[in-house]
């Protein structure tokens, strides 16, 4: 993943509301959740849900199926999993540096 849309990714799971919806729907597996289940469930109301819902399409965490006249979202778990693997992608390799400058010094 690049660090734009990393930056991206981060920036849409920043706003309260949508890091809530996000995780409702991490939850619900595969299967997603109905829109109107996930607005009983998180009590938002229903434009307040479509902006962050659209929100977390935009930036691909998110997908939306129609099923008969239901609409139901989705996580979209490789988008997750390379957010994740982009976060610890370099984790304690700074470590390394700092000992190799302290030895140095």
């Amino acid at each position: 993943m690049k660090l734009d849309a990393a930056a991206a990714h981060l920036e849409a799971l920043g706003n309260p509301t949508r890091l809530k919806i996000y995780r409702a729907l991490v939850r619900a597996g595969d299967a997603g959740l109905p829109v109107g289940r996930l607005q009983d469930k998180l009590k938002i109301a229903p434009s307040t849900l479509s902006h962050h819902i659209k929100a977390l399409m935009v930036v691909g965490l998110i997908s939306q199926v129609r099923e008969a006249t239901t609409l139901v979202c989705h996580a979209n778990y490789d988008v997750m999993r390379g957010l994740v693997d982009f976060l610890v992608a370099e984790c304690c390799t700074g470590v390394a540096e700092c000992s190799d400058t302290k030895s140095a010094a």
